[in-house]
Order: C-alpha cells, then sequence, then structure tokens
C-alpha cells in the first residue's frame, strides 16, 4: 500500500475517532476521554506525531 493510500485514509479516520472520542467523555462523564483532542487535531492540521516518531511515513 503506498504512502498516498495511507494519508488519505489515515487523516479521516483521525478526525472521526477524535469526534468519537470527545462524544462519549461528554457522554459518560469520563475526562479521560478528551483526550481525543490529540487525535482530532493530529486531523485537522494534517500531521501525525507517531509518523513523526517513527519515520514510518513521509511527508506529503
Amino acid at each position: 500500500m503506498n504512502v498516498n493510500m495511507i494519508r488519505k485514509v489515515c487523516r479521516p479516520f483521525r478526525i472521526v475517532l477524535g469526534l468519537a472520542l470527545i462524544s462519549y467523555g461528554v457522554y459518560s462523564g469520563n475526562a479521560w476521554f478528551y483526550l481525543g483532542v490529540v487525535p482530532l487535531i493530529a486531523g485537522l492540521v494534517n500531521f501525525c506525531p507517531l509518523c513523526k516518531i517513527t519515520g514510518q511515513c513521509e511527508i506529503i
């Protein structure tokens, strides 16, 4: 699988995951789920901290 395909799938996945975690945090009252802001921001600004650390993804 090439890097372009991974980037096209990864960004919306991070946004949806972040919104889902935050929504569940509001629903359950558990503040730990507010950490969903990390993947949400990563998806919105198109920056993956894990890719930066591991060097697995190329910046396109």
